[in-house]
This record gives C-alpha cells, sequence and structure tokens, in this order.
C-alpha cells in the first residue's frame, strides 16, 4: 500500500513539474473575468491539458536520451 502512494506522489510531482510546460504546450486562453467556462468548454480545456502534458513529458523523455552521434 505505501509503494502506491509513493509511486502516486512521484507521479503528481512530476506532473506539477511539468505543468508551466503542459499549458504553454495546450496554449489555453485564461478566462474573462466574471464569465466563468461552461461544461463543454471546461472538458475541452481538459482534453488539452491532458494531451499538452503527454507531450510535455515525452518531450523531457527525448531530450534526456544521450544524443546519438554518426560513426
Amino acid at each position: 500500500m505505501s509503494a502506491d502512494i509513493d509511486r502516486q506522489q512521484v507521479k503528481m510531482k512530476e506532473f506539477m513539474s511539468l505543468l508551466p510546460l503542459t499549458l504553454e504546450i495546450a496554449g489555453l486562453p485564461k478566462a474573462d473575468p466574471g464569465k466563468p467556462f461552461n461544461e463543454g468548454q471546461l472538458e475541452a480545456r481538459v482534453m488539452a491539458v491532458r494531451n499538452a502534458y503527454k507531450m510535455a513529458r515525452q518531450l523531457v523523455i527525448d531530450v534526456s536520451k544521450p544524443s546519438e552521434s554518426p560513426g
């Protein structure tokens, strides 16, 4: 049980550390003051953030790989 909690905390920390990059990749506009998003807009934004997170995570994985030199 403790291992599951540890794994969940690691995943949450990873998500939070990638959040600035994720939001930049998602490119979502901010809400106008006093005009909240409706449910459909929120769902679309969640999907955009989810997809952007996958891209941000893959980018970090790709960048951290050792470079392949020809030869």
